[in-house]
């Protein structure tokens, strides 16, 4: 499944322009693909409202809907997917004034980090401009995130704010396949198994041997 296509006007600086003039909820359609039920934020002053800001790009613009940190201006999201993906590009509205984040610092495949794991080399980290709207993409090295199966976005700072503030993330790319592991898994434990017809095999054998001996 494809909710992707190719970015507006380029910038020198990594970000394109989304063209407002058209609806783009069929290319920031991720947000689908997420496990939402285990999707998490540390930091979040709202425990679950993190889930509130990854929805249709069309409903990118509520301002009831955001989440805020808590004890100082760092988040860190760890967003599970219901499958592989593939990660084109991100759009982020934040906060107000000094509540903006200006940074974001992208890991994959990396489940569930910590502030301490956070620390490490990110795959790849975005200087953020003021877009109140929703109207600045930008691109995902197609190298790191060409195959996604969970991504932590970690809001390392802001516009000078004590909190950050978070409305709306939209992600575009493309959805490759489910996981299959667990299919695989439940078919193995299903299957009889050789070993087992042998553990079997030797109790049995193991059985008649002492009843043998005992006469």
């Amino acid at each position: 499944m494809s909710c992707g296509g190719d970015g507006g006007g380029g910038c020198c600086d990594g970000h394109s322009h989304v063209d407002a003039s058209t609806d783009q909820s069929s290319r920031y359609c991720l947000h689908q693909m997420i496990d939402t039920e285990n999707l998490q934020c540390l930091n979040e002053s709202t425990p679950g409202s993190c889930k509130l800001v990854f929805r249709p790009w069309s409903e990118r613009l509520s301002s009831d809907s955001f989440v805020e940190s808590d004890c100082d201006e760092e988040l860190l999201f760890n967003v599970p997917f219901t499958g592989v993906v593939r990660a084109k590009g991100i759009v982020l509205i934040g906060g107000e004034a000094e509540s903006r984040p200006t940074k974001i610092r992208l890991f994959r495949n990396r489940e569930f980090m910590t502030f301490d794991q956070a620390g490490a080399e990110a795959d790849q980290e975005i200087e953020l401009c003021p877009d109140p709207n929703g109207l600045i993409e930008y691109s995902l090295k197609p190298t790191k995130f060409g195959s996604v199966s969970h991504l932590s976005i970690h809001i390392s700072s802001n516009a000078g704010g004590e909190t950050s503030r978070v409305h709306y993330i939209g992600l575009r790319g493309d959805f490759i396949e489910p996981f299959r592991s667990k299919v695989v898994l439940a078919n193995y434990e299903i299957r009889p198994q050789a070993s087992d017809h042998q553990a079997g095999s030797d109790s049995i054998e193991s059985g008649f041997n002492q009843t043998a001996a005992s006469k």
